[in-house]
């Protein structure tokens, strides 16, 4: 081949790679054009015949996904109009307030008021208008007349999973943020830039190539493992229970137990998170992983799972329960004060036995029990759930030397857990002996068009064996059956597993009197649970213990889930 064809052969080549090349950039631009940045255009297009307050706001949505797969927005962003007008260029008063009153309900004393001002270039009229009412008023095209737009946060289920969303609200700066909720904890992903979307193109093209190579893009929406419908459910539920036994306060959290995704997590009372400014009595912390308590009796379950474990006792274990034991000058005694003779280590769950724990704990041993607790469980640490705020639990009784310490913290006093804490740890019981990593969001959805899945199997541990947590299903399972609520709860054809507890309140160095925190833990169905959910009533009246007032609430949420998951029968 000649010199010269070869040369033009190189610059043929090397025009085909820079034709390629362009052409791949304009599809890229066409592709942010049309499909990322498209509503933003079509917000800047609607800003043509309205003025914008504080240029184009705009925030990431966060979505739930039903069971069918179809999103639905828990927070979104909405456009709001103002009505307001120029009384100087105001032709005829009259008129206009007969136009606008068509569309509108105004006050013509007000209106003609406002519009008869001399020298003033600006009164609102109205304020709050919807998309509809301003696309009328718009083409009416009155002199003296003009809408203002308001991007805003919009939250389209009011008080809907509210201790889960949080929400924007102005920081020391008057900058807006995430103030609660998802919005603080994953502010970095929903903010958006304040950037103009005139910008030089290859500038733009390659800032968003860095964002795509680095972590597919800075900015998204993200979607929550919360469903929708279960969440209803859980609120009603909750909302229910308080206002029956007048509760402080009644939460509840539903977790599938095997990877660790919050199905459902909700506090009574919520609050409005579109008027969260009137809010009164309510606090906007999530308790379930910002507050620690006492949860009595349902760590009497993680206590028998420990010496199953270790072999400190079997299923065909006894003890003379005497009613009342003494440890290290401490009077431990049973809910009743009753004695009942030689009973094996099913009676220590389904009756709630104190005087059982306390001959576990002695037979587990300090070091194990703080082994477990601590560093297997790790119910002294933050669980690192996807939410702003969490605190650790309170496990220093732990450290002492004292056998009463290690006694009480069996049956659920003298530490305490965050619930998220709690439950992840009796799922370790329900899974088959893993340690999970609780978690609510599923993915994130770039702005780029890309998507990152979280995936946390890298990170359960186990904790207890699998023969252990098989024991423990059917000492469970036999509590529902038979002994709750004088086992009138029994379902013939799915096994479920639970436990009660009823936790004294710590006050001042002490207990307050005559005032509870009730928990109830429980999964299903008991050998492959698809489900476990955790239920606290603070300081119900007119009942003393868990059984009688989250008995009914946690059956049916069981009977609930078993329909909407399709839970095929265990027995």
């Amino acid at each position: 081949m000649s010199t010269v064809k070869k040369r033009f052969v190189i610059r043929l080549w090397i025009l085909g790679v820079v034709v390629s090349i362009v052409f791949f950039l304009l599809v890229f631009r066409l592709y942010f054009l049309q499909i990322v940045n498209h509503d933003l255009y079509l917000r800047v297009a609607e800003g043509q015949y309205v003025r914008i307050s504080d240029g184009i706001y705009d925030r990431g949505v966060i979505f739930m996904e039903n069971k069918n797969g179809a999103l639905i927005a828990g927070a979104t962003m909405r456009s709001e109009f103002t009505l307001v007008i120029d009384p100087v260029y105001i032709d005829d008063i009259d008129k206009t307030y007969e136009k606008l009153s068509a569309i509108l309900t105004l006050d013509k004393e007000d209106f003609a008021k406002k519009a008869s001002k001399e020298d003033d270039h600006y009164e609102i009229i109205a304020s709050d208008l919807s998309k509809e009412d301003a696309d009328a008023i718009r083409k009416l095209n009155l002199s003296g007349v003009s809408l203002v737009r308001i991007r805003k946060r919009y939250y389209p289920g009011d008080s809907f999973a509210s201790h889960v969303i949080g929400f924007v609200g102005f920081d020391e700066n008057n900058n807006r943020v995430g103030r609660y909720g998802l919005e603080r904890y994953y502010e970095s992903i929903l903010k958006r830039s304040d950037s103009t979307l005139y910008v030089n193109f290859f500038a733009e093209l390659f800032a968003n190539i860095s964002d795509i190579v680095s972590d597919g893009g800075r900015e998204g929406d993200i979607v929550l493992t919360i469903d929708p419908d279960i969440q209803v459910f859980l609120e009603k539920e909750l909302e229910k229970t308080r206002n029956k036994w007048q509760s402080k306060m009644t939460a509840g959290i539903i977790m599938n137990p095997q990877d660790g995704e919050i199905m459902g997590m909700a506090v009574s009372p919520s609050y409005d998170l579109n008027n969260f400014g009137s809010v009164k009595g309510v606090s906007f912390a999530n308790p379930l992983v910002s507050g620690v308590y006492e949860m009595g009796s349902i760590i009497k379950v993680l206590t028998m799972a420990i010496g199953l474990d270790i072999g400190a006792i079997n299923e065909k274990t006894t003890y003379n329960d005497t009613g009342s034991v003494i440890v290290d000058g401490e009077v431990i005694h049973n809910y009743d004060n009753k004695a009942r003779g030689v009973v094996p280590m099913q009676e220590v769950l389904s009756r709630s036995l104190n005087v059982g724990i306390a001959f576990i704990v002695n037979k587990i041993g300090k070091s194990n029990m703080k082994e477990y607790l601590i560093d297997k469980l790790r119910l002294g640490e933050e669980t690192g759930i996807d939410l702003p705020s969490e605190v650790a639990g309170m496990v220093e009784n732990l450290e002492s030397d004292r056998e009463i310490e290690f006694v009480t913290a069996g049956f659920g006093q003298g530490v305490a857990f965050t619930p998220i804490a709690v439950i992840r740890a009796l799922s370790a019981v329900a899974n088959g002996g893993y340690l999970i990593q609780p978690h609510i969001v599923r993915r994130i959805e770039y702005t780029t068009g890309l998507s990152k899945e979280f995936d946390y199997d890298d990170q359960k541990t186990r904790v207890f064996k699998k023969e252990t947590t098989d024991i423990l299903a059917k000492m469970l399972t036999k509590v529902v059956d038979e002994v709750l609520a004088q086992g009138s709860y029994k379902m013939e054809r799915y096994s479920i597993s639970a436990k009660t507890g009823t936790a004294q309140i710590a006050d001042k160095g002490g207990y307050k009197k005559d005032a509870y925190l009730h928990t109830f833990a429980g999964y299903g169905p008991s050998y492959n649970p698809e489900f476990i959910i955790l239920l606290m009533n603070l300081e119900p009246k007119g009942a003393n213990y868990a059984s009688q007032t989250l008995t009914e609430p946690f059956m049916n949420m069981a009977k609930f889930l078993i329909n909407h998951l399709e839970i095929p029968p265990d027995r």
